[in-house]
């Protein structure tokens, strides 16, 4: 007989215990993909609108600014590119402003309890059926915390895993939708919410520091809920699939870090100061998101066209290094709303077209600088225009105190019913403002 025969026996057994090692290897350590299946964002009464002329007479009768520095909030407000129908917390009405922490406990109630109902409600989740919560909110940070407000408020179960962030500017949207990415590697089967708001009641400046007074003009009411789930049977419903997010945190340079910093003026006012050069600032960092998000989103011809760019700047063949056609990765863009600038210059470096920002541009002028939340309500607007189709990706783009440039990439993966009412659908037929926004506010 053979020697070699029980071995040749057994090959049977052996390839089949490893198939099944690899099969369950691959289940088991398989990327885990996130699906978005549904957002809301905080719709303002219309009694809590600040047209421009009543921002600006409020500011004057509360007394709290010289003739200086009430005439540079109103040149601000004028150019900002924000209408009349963006809205300020009921604190924020009453003269002088409200700025205690029962205020800013009222706006956060009122902005994430209704957000949070709406998307319940619509989807019929069972709050206890959550799994993960992160709240994100830079300046305000009571205790209990934000996640456990909510908790409270929906009687969510004892072992739910909860994140409050603070302190960490308006990029931090994607940042939670991050710590979400990453819990979901180790937690699988979970259903995941994620808040995201900013506290306007509690951060008016009342001094005299320009690049603190800016924040004044900007800021406006706003928040949003997202809901995710990394569940296989909950894709069939969920509006989009996570594809990548890049963290740029650019904090270890000076003039990155300084860019937008809460501080004290000299006479003790509390304010957050925004820089010159916060433009600049964030053309560098998202410079270096791109270039980490480029490779895996680009066509190869685009990449293609900017390593030969490269090359010859390298060999002063050329000046500039090609910019790479980013309408060839991505359908729809949301740059966050932090401000007219912050718009235009990201318009610029990325070589885009007028209509590719409109939804931030809409953003602003409809509802201000959200913070974190502004990427949801272009989004939204995207969603209400029914400019987003199956198949499209949209490229959210977010910039933060630190300083940080956050991106996320999502793919549309069901049909979105433009008619599904949202924070838009009362006033998306006045949209797009035509001719400049600032231009419509000083007609």
């Amino acid at each position: 007989m053979d020697s070699s025969s029980p071995f040749i026996n057994i090959l049977p057994q052996v390839a089949s215990a490893c198939v099944i090692v690899a099969v369950f290897t691959y289940y088991f350590f398989k990327p885990k993909c996130i699906y978005l299946i549904d957002f809301s964002c905080y719709q303002p009464p219309d009694f809590l609108r600040a047209p421009v002329s009543n921002f600006i007479e409020h500011l004057t009768i509360s007394g709290v600014f010289d003739k200086e520095s009430l005439d540079l909030q109103q040149k601000i407000l004028e150019r900002s590119g924000i209408s009349d129908d963006a809205s300020v917390p009921v604190t924020v009405h009453e003269i002088p402003p409200n700025s205690s922490l029962s205020a800013a406990r009222e706006e956060t109630h009122e902005i994430l309890f209704t957000v949070v109902e709406d998307l319940f409600l619509k989807h019929k989740i069972d709050p206890m059926s959550i799994d993960i919560l992160v709240s994100n909110c830079s300046l305000f940070c009571p205790s209990p915390s934000i996640t456990s407000i909510i908790i409270n408020r929906f009687g969510m179960r004892s072992n739910i895993k909860s994140f409050s962030l603070s302190g960490m500017g308006c990029s931090a949207g994607l940042l939670s939708i991050n710590l979400v990415k990453d819990l979901m590697k180790i937690h699988g089967g979970s259903m995941a919410l994620v808040l995201s708001m900013e506290a306007v009641s509690p951060n008016g400046y009342r001094g005299k520091c320009k690049s603190m007074l800016i924040a004044n003009t900007i800021f406006r009411m706003g928040g949003a809920a997202i809901l995710l789930s990394n569940r296989e049977q909950d894709k069939h419903k969920a509006k989009y699939k996570l594809q990548h997010l890049i963290r740029t945190h650019v904090g270890s340079d000076n003039e990155s870090y300084e860019s937008v910093m809460q501080q004290i003026d000299e006479e003790g006012n509390v304010g957050v100061a925004l820089s010159k050069q916060l433009v600049k600032v964030a053309s560098k960092a998202l410079k270096i998101n791109v270039v980490e998000l480029g490779p895996r989103v680009l066509p190869y011809s685009e990449q293609l066209k900017y390593i030969v760019s490269f090359i010859k700047r390298k060999w002063g063949m050329q000046k500039e290094v090609y910019t790479p056609n980013f309408k060839k990765a991505f359908e729809h863009f949301c740059i966050h709303a932090g401000g007219r600038a912050i718009i235009e210059g990201v318009e610029k470096h990325l070589k885009l077209e007028k209509e590719d920002v409109e939804a931030s541009r809409s953003t602003l002028h409809r509802y201000g600088n959200t913070s974190s939340s502004s990427l949801w309500y272009e989004l939204q607007y995207l969603e209400a225009k029914g400019r987003m189709k199956k198949g499209d990706r949209v490229w959210q783009i977010g910039f933060g105190s630190g300083f940080k440039a956050n991106t996320a990439v999502w793919k549309c993966i069901s049909e979105i019913d433009s008619k599904d009412r949202n924070a838009w659908s009362d006033r998306i037929h006045l949209y797009p403002v035509c001719g400049d926004a600032s231009s419509a506010l000083e007609a």
